[in-house]
């Protein structure tokens, strides 16, 4: 048995645990709906590539969650990284070459239909836009650096799945009593059961590790760039005001790795209540 302390998946919490939710209507737009978990978003998650970060396969936590080609959302997703690649030089990107077009191809998410990615660096490697850390132009994702360099928001240069992570956004028509339809946006985490089957394999995934859990902020407003592209400009600025809400009553059925990272309190000094544990 492998001991907790060289395991960092022994450390994750469990999948299942009492969550709140709030329902609201977009105030630009009322046939669309926002369905938030506030336990996820008032959560103290935050990236920590580079630092506290296991990565998805053992043996190589420098890759983070980039040890895998990105599959674009749609085409516009896929041109809007063409552009951005445009931007990297041979100093900035690892993987530069001249008259490289071959940063992208086919593969499949399911074993049958077709789908485009990024490409990786040879069979089983990284994503070929994962600047090694020793590279000069700085490691990690090259397009995510560039970004920075030019003054804008990441998500501006990178496909849509890595921006969005670990945000899980779902959404459907529904039909109501009356008849009428609206759009649900459902905004919640995208833990290890996101990736399918296959997410269960991840040698470690952040959402439910306290060890990500070491914001010095609540998830709605350190992940507000991405909360206002998912949802729209409006829906994010009542979002929040519902979120700062429950905040300072202190009305907060708590991540429980947030709980685990000690990382409980909220603003204003206010403790929420621990939620119930899941073995009782």
């Amino acid at each position: 048995m492998v001991d907790a302390a060289d395991d960092p998946r022994a450390r994750e919490t469990e999948l299942d645990f009492p969550r709140e939710w709030v329902e609201f209507a977009d105030p630009a737009d009322p046939k669309h709906v926002i369905r938030a978990d506030l336990t996820w978003l008032l959560s103290r998650w935050t990236c920590v590539f580079g630092k506290a970060c296991h990565g998805i396969v053992p043996g190589r936590a420098q890759d983070g969650c980039c040890s895998h080609g990105a599959f674009f959302t749609d085409a516009d997703d896929e041109k809007r990284l063409k552009i951005a690649v445009k931007r990297l030089t041979p100093e900035t990107w690892q993987h530069y070459r001249r008259g490289f077009k071959n940063y992208t191809e086919v593969d499949t998410i399911d074993g049958e239909a077709p789908a485009r990615r990024t490409a990786t660096q040879g069979a089983g490697g990284p994503c070929v836009f994962l600047n090694d850390p020793e590279f000069v132009g700085g490691g990690g994702c090259a397009l995510h650096a560039q970004a920075l360099r030019d003054g804008v928001h990441p998500l501006e240069y990178k496909p849509d799945v890595c921006w969005q992570l670990p945000v899980r956004r779902a959404q459907d028509w529904v039909k109501r009593p009356d008849g009428t339809k609206v759009l649900v946006s459902t905004i919640t985490e995208f833990d290890r059961r996101g990736w399918g089957e296959g997410g269960h394999d991840l040698h470690w995934w952040c959402t439910s590790s306290p060890d990500a859990h070491v914001g010095t902020d609540a998830m709605f407003r350190s992940y507000e760039p991405e909360l206002v592209a998912l949802i729209g400009k409006d829906a994010y600025a009542k979002l929040a005001e519902l979120c700062a809400a429950r905040l300072r009553q202190g009305l907060v059925a708590i991540h429980p790795a947030t709980v685990a990272a000690g990382a409980a309190t909220v603003p204003g000094g206010r403790e929420p209540a621990t939620p119930p544990r899941s073995d009782r």
